[in-house]
């Protein structure tokens, strides 16, 4: 497997390459498949229906590498959060009051379906393609227990991290533990890797981005590795900035995906030598396409020569992303 190849520190040409959201709302069969399941959540918890949206792109573009599809949120649904998806609203829960609502021994029963999927799909995927499982990083998923609801900066979560230091520690350390049984349970499954989602890093001090995001997941990765010696873990940590560089020597991942916003150059120059790269296209070009996609494809390409690196955006596909424009991205990457 090619992706597993770069994650072992391999250089690999081309690239293997996947894409953050590539099982999604640009592609007509998604939609199929999702109206077929009724609602998001129930796709995220049919492992046929589940596999089946997973499997779309592999099959149609021929990536290195499927992940995963869930969400980042059927975690908290898992410990006993209410949770729901509108339309054009995103996601939706109950801010959370008190640690004691959250059933860390029910979680299991509850994402189980997930496994399935997971299980389902290294029986049906090409052997030379890697499976990606993952769960949300605690700090980012901690963002959307405490307010309720994505973006806006997540006033609550970073209110209490000042007040109330005490329960957003229980909060952060109650979801690391869940975490680890939660990925330990993909790789039994049949997880080739994974992948750590700190999609909200940006939103943290310093001070905090060490307490909240590096400790736990260094807390994650430390405890996978213990009974998965060999598991290769990469860490988004989107919009980390200056932090990136600590995150990468502290957070205990194998490779780091860069955002849009973050160049290789800097990057390389903020991490230890050595460090194997995710990214990082904007997910505008690909929805343009036409010469400013394929000449930053092309650039990226060449200054990726010299090492191991997998090519991916710098954040998810958008909707309105063209299915050709995709299909010229993997001829620019196979012909490289």
């Amino acid at each position: 497997m090619k992706l597993l190849q770069v994650l072992n520190g391999e250089p690999v040409w081309p690239p293997p390459v996947w894409l953050m959201r590539q099982a999604g709302r640009y592609l007509p069969e998604y939609r199929a498949t999702r109206a077929q399941a009724g609602d998001f959540i129930s796709l995220c918890l049919n492992p046929s229906l589940a596999a089946e949206v997973t499997l779309q792109p592999i099959r149609k573009f021929g990536f290195d590498a499927a992940i995963l599809f869930s969400d980042i949120l059927i975690l908290p649904m898992a410990l006993g959060q209410d949770l729901r998806f509108t339309e054009g609203e995103g996601p939706r829960l109950p801010p959370l009051q008190h640690i004691q609502q959250l059933n860390l021994a029910k979680a299991p029963g509850i994402y189980a379906p997930v496994l399935q999927t997971v299980a389902n799909l290294r029986a049906s995927l090409p052997p030379q393609t890697a499976l990606i499982g993952f769960a949300g990083s605690p700090a980012t998923v901690s963002c959307y227990m405490l307010d309720g609801e994505g973006g806006g900066g997540f006033p609550r979560t970073r209110q209490l991290a000042y007040e109330q230091p005490g329960f957003m520690d229980n909060v952060i350390e109650l979801l690391a533990e869940a975490t680890i049984t939660y990925l330990q349970g993909q790789l039994d499954a049949g997880a080739d890797c994974l992948m750590l989602f700190e999609s909200w890093a940006g939103i943290f001090p310093p001070a905090q981005f060490r307490k909240y995001v590096i400790a736990p997941t260094r807390r994650i990765t430390t405890a996978l590795r213990a009974k998965n010696p060999g598991v290769k873990i990469i860490g988004f940590p989107r919009l980390a900035g200056l932090m990136l560089g600590e995150y990468a020597r502290e957070a205990g991942v194998d490779a780091i995906g860069l955002d849009t916003v973050t160049g290789l150059a800097e990057a390389k120059a903020a991490c230890p030598p050595n460090t194997i790269f995710q990214g990082n296209l904007d997910p505008l070009l690909l929805k343009l396409g036409g010469k400013a996609m394929d000449e930053e494809v092309q650039s990226l390409l060449s200054s990726l020569k010299t090492r191991p690196h997998i090519f991916n955006l710098g954040h998810g596909i958008t909707p309105d992303v063209p299915e050709q424009n995709v299909a010229r991205l993997m001829e620019l990457i196979r012909g490289a």
